[in-house]
């Protein structure tokens, strides 16, 4: 529907979040082993320390394992769900989906869809869109939506800093049952080449002039106004904000920007501690704040990927949310079961020393 001039997107039924789970590895690199192995030191890292997946951990097995929780979470059979849809920028198969693992590991197979989001961060809101879509239609009563990444920096680059790994998954389902109810959501999308990695390139390259203003900022901003705007609601009237998080300023700032206190995006805030988790940065710290909510607190979440775009989503925390956060493991559980490594590790984990055997 159009409404004040902008477009607010609303399913014809209500829906909500009936599950939701998080997955963040156990192994982390700290910011200062990065800095000490390529500037001698000299240069403080942006954030304290970064998730790295094991050598036998990819966006498909962390996939499930947050998927699960979500389910548990929900209290429904895996063969209830028609869809299970992965959104990363870090498939492992560059022709195979990883929907079709994973829904096969849920045990919702064979009669569900199942594939494959790709657009840069946002590309696990992208999903959640798409299943507030079909449930929100009537075509489903359940759709699971991830966003999970191993997120690629090249060795020295800035980007090596901060390229992390987790996520979150959502299980979308009508209103009625839900621990979150949507209100609306908003996609805010240019051509703007702030980040990419071509084909069969190892390593994505980024326009340094582009990646704040005119691809983060504008698009955030843009995003998140246009839809309180359109739903009549102002900063004040959110118990919690969470905001994309390539870093630990660019939320800080944008939230500024558009009215919003620190104590609202404390909870979600999580980048310092494991890292920008791509498809998963934005929904992971909403699993966050669900793990601390309460019924009636209003939540604004606000994805951003690069190429560009955001999503923009207004939820309302109900009752059965105080019955339903115990059944599974909370992000804080996962965040606080750290093993340290060091930078050696980390290569030989994220398989960054490549042997020529040719010469």
């Amino acid at each position: 529907m159009l409404e004040n001039g902008h477009r607010i997107m609303k399913p014809a039924r209500p829906v909500g979040i009936v599950g939701y789970g998080a997955y963040v590895p156990r192994y982390r690199l700290p910011g200062v082993e990065i800095s000490r192995l390529w500037t001698g030191g000299a240069e403080p890292p942006p954030i304290r320390e970064k998730a790295v997946p094991g050598p036998d951990e990819d966006v498909v097995t962390m996939s499930i394992e947050a998927a699960r929780n979500a389910l548990a979470r929900a209290g429904i059979p895996p063969n209830r769900l028609r869809a299970v849809w992965v959104g990363s920028e870090s498939h492992p198969y560059a022709v195979k989906p990883s929907g079709t693992i994973v829904a096969e590991a849920l045990g919702a197979t064979p009669f569900v869809q199942a594939g494959d989001w790709e657009f840069a961060c946002k590309a696990g809101t992208e999903a959640m869109q798409a299943a507030v879509g079909l449930v929100g239609s009537g075509m489903a009563d359940y759709a699971m939506a991830i966003g999970m990444d191993t997120a690629q920096g090249r060795p020295g680059d800035a980007l090596e800093y901060t390229a992390g790994a987790g996520g979150a998954a959502f299980l979308i389902g009508p209103a009625a049952e839900s621990l979150a109810i949507l209100e609306g959501s908003l996609s805010y999308v240019t051509d703007t080449p702030d980040f990419w990695r071509r084909a069969h390139a190892r390593y994505p390259e980024h326009g340094g002039r582009f990646t704040g203003e005119p691809a983060y900022f504008h698009h955030i901003t843009e995003a998140a106004r246009r839809l309180m705007e359109a739903l009549g609601t102002r900063p004040e009237d959110y118990a919690y904000a969470v905001f994309h998080q390539p870093n630990a300023k660019f939320p800080q700032k944008v939230a500024a920007m558009l009215g919003f206190r620190p104590e609202q995006i404390r909870t979600g805030l999580l980048v310092d501690e494991i890292g920008n988790t791509y498809a998963g940065s934005c929904l992971i710290g909403l699993t966050a704040i669900l793990d601390e909510a309460q019924p009636g607190d209003r939540i604004l979440a606000v994805s951003f990927g690069s190429g560009a775009g955001s999503d923009a989503f207004s939820f309302v925390v109900t009752e059965a949310i105080q019955e339903r956060r115990g059944r599974a493991p909370r992000t804080r559980d996962y965040i606080a079961r750290r093993v340290v490594i060091d930078y050696a590790t980390y290569a030989r984990y994220r398989r960054k020393i490549v042997m020529d055997t040719e010469g």
